[in-house]
């Protein structure tokens, strides 16, 4: 993972993710990757949504736009 990259999930919420998953403990490594990887996830949904929107001639994304984004993004 990059060093400067931006984070824009706060860490505490990925840390409760993972032990609402069942772990025991969680090294400061893991909640940093899979927020990390989150992110990424939530930068490409974002964009399959806005060109859904756009496609569609609209300027607002809507929560129909993100359910069929993630539709598409896990079939892949």
């Amino acid at each position: 993972m990059p060093e400067k990259e931006a984070r824009y999930l706060p860490l505490a919420p990925v840390y409760r993710i993972i032990k609402d998953a069942g772990a025991e403990r969680v090294s400061d490594k893991a909640r940093e990757r899979l927020a990390y990887h989150m992110e990424k996830l939530a930068a490409e949904v974002s964009k399959y949504a806005v060109n859904i929107a756009k496609r569609s001639k609209r300027k607002t994304v809507t929560n129909a736009d993100i359910e069929l984004a993630v539709e598409q993004i896990l079939k892949k």
